[in-house]
């Protein structure tokens, strides 16, 4: 994902806790941030989710990175 990484480091996110909180093995966030695997719909909204982010964001589809509710 686009900005995966990013968002999580800007948090002080650790991909082992990222993957705690998302139910999912750090193995699979480091094969999202690094582009080896693609996230599917639940995924990518629990993620956008968790950062609070639209999944456009996290996409890099747009700058702007509020959630349009």
């Amino acid at each position: 994902m686009f900005r995966l990484k990013k968002l999580r480091k800007e948090r002080h996110i650790s991909q082992v806790k990222l993957a705690m909180e998302l139910n999912m093995s750090q193995n699979t966030i480091s094969r999202y941030e690094n582009g080896e695997r693609e996230a599917g719909y639940e995924t990518l909204i629990n993620i956008a989710d968790y950062f609070n982010v639209s999944i456009d964001y996290l996409l890099g589809r747009t700058e702007n990175p509020k959630v349009n509710r």
